[in-house]
């Protein structure tokens, strides 16, 4: 899920994207800073020269010089990337999607950063939308990545939160504004100056670089410790599909025990949804499209029940039985039957992103039923969510590969064949 948060000021890198196919978040101001992270694109009109007006090398010149200097800085600084750099990695150099192996320098450590060597990276959705330019806002080169887990290997003069040798983690996001209402309230996700982990334009200017590479350099408010004993390569999908979950479960109150949880979708959110509903001691129900899930769901994840959500006589059977449902399913579905599902008062937390939600008043109204929107989840949410996990002994399952293998797993995660999160073994892909 990366999908989806929110970054503010315009920048240069945006502003050269030719002009693409109408799009409504792209073309409506509010919902391109909201979801994509800055103003859209200006369009471009393309036309013949006509005699007295500049050639095309002209003209392209002409746009450079005047370009801001950052970001003509930023240009140079890119062509020099695909000769070398600092940091390994593996990027999308265009909308095919298809990545390669790449280097490029990764910043200095300030004072208060600290650099990890990243040991694995989990595979988000997420790097399937912007790799293959899907929002229609990638910037090239692009490394995705934001469930990287790995180890400190400098840190800061200003640092004290973390030192030498510690297991942290890095999640979906790399920097905030550090001073507005919501990250007062450790609500960083929720900043207007919201950075990416990758894909993202930093204070300085820069396109950020995510975990599919040899090492990162965060500020330390944005990494995790991962508690001794716990594997690094289940830590890596912790802060993202585990985040994603745990944040609405726990705002909610869905974890009463005794209690009755809903959970649609069985994938790398929803399989989390499970495992934390179990642990929090509610009675959960998976709601799927396939038979062939059952299995998994009840013997493997340890649910009690398991519903076909296209089978009117099992829907109407749990109608107005559950407390609370987390909706994980990311294509277009309907709603009513499942708000229908609900108890008075209950609440069903919608995690996705459909193109349209359609309810009739009536589904909500007369049940008092609550239909609420979230995700990820702050800094302090996040590194509770991982002290949890810890604790309780909740692992993601996933299947470890070897970065040279990426594009075979995109194209796996496209047709839901994974069980359920590709972790990159980074750490044995760059030796």
């Amino acid at each position: 899920m990366r999908s989806h948060w929110c970054r503010e000021d315009p920048t240069p890198a945006r502003q050269l994207r030719p002009e693409r196919k109408p799009n409504k978040i792209l073309e409506d101001p509010f919902l391109h800073a909201r979801f994509l992270g800055s103003s859209p694109p200006p369009k471009i009109e393309r036309r013949a020269p006509v005699r007295g007006e500049v050639g095309a090398g002209s003209w392209f010149l002409c746009l450079l010089l005047s370009l801001p200097p950052s970001c003509f800085c930023s240009l140079i600084g890119m062509a020099a990337e695909c000769e070398s750099g600092n940091c390994h990695a593996w990027a999308a150099k265009d909308p095919s999607g298809t990545l390669s192996p790449y280097k490029f320098n990764r910043r200095t450590v300030q004072s208060g950063d600290i650099s990890l060597r990243i040991t694995h990276c989990g595979v988000c959705y997420a790097d399937v939308i912007w790799t293959r330019n899907q929002h229609n806002d990638s910037v090239y080169p692009l490394v995705p990545g934001h469930e990287i887990a790995g180890v400190v290997t400098e840190v800061g003069s200003d640092v004290n939160g973390f030192k030498v040798g510690d297991h942290v983690c890095v999640g979906t996001y790399v920097n905030s504004c550090r001073d507005c209402e919501n990250c007062n309230s450790f609500l960083e996700n929720h900043c207007s100056k919201f950075v990416f982990t990758f894909n993202g334009v930093d204070t300085d200017g820069t396109v950020t670089k995510g975990g599919y590479s040899g090492h990162i350099v965060v500020h330390e408010r944005y990494c995790y410790k991962i508690p001794d004993g716990y594997p690094l390569e289940k830590a890596a999908p912790l802060v993202c599909a585990g985040i994603t979950v745990y944040t609405p479960m726990i705002r909610h109150n869905m974890n009463q025990p005794g209690k009755s949880l809903g959970v649609i979708g069985l994938g790398g959110l929803g399989h989390m949804a499970v495992k934390f509903g179990k642990s929090f001691g509610l009675k959960v129900t998976v709601f799927s499209t396939s038979e062939s899930k059952r299995e998994e769901a009840i013997s493997l994840l340890g649910a009690d029940n398991f519903v076909i959500s296209s089978d009117k006589k099992q829907m109407e059977s749990l109608k107005s039985s559950l407390h609370f449902i987390v909706d994980t399913a990311s294509g277009n579905h309907p709603f009513d039957p499942y708000l229908s599902l609900l108890k008075v008062g209950g609440v069903m937390a919608l995690l996705s992103f459909p193109e349209e939600i359609r309810i009739h008043p009536a589904t909500l109204n007369l049940g008092a039923r609550t239909l609420a929107g979230s995700v990820t989840g702050g800094t302090k949410d996040t590194q509770e969510m991982i002290n949890f996990c810890a604790a309780n002994k909740i692992y993601p399952d996933i299947e470890l590969i070897k970065i040279d293998y990426i594009n075979e797993a995109l194209g796996r995660l496209v047709n839901r064949d994974v069980r359920y999160r590709f972790v990159i073994d980074i750490e044995n892909s760059f030796k």
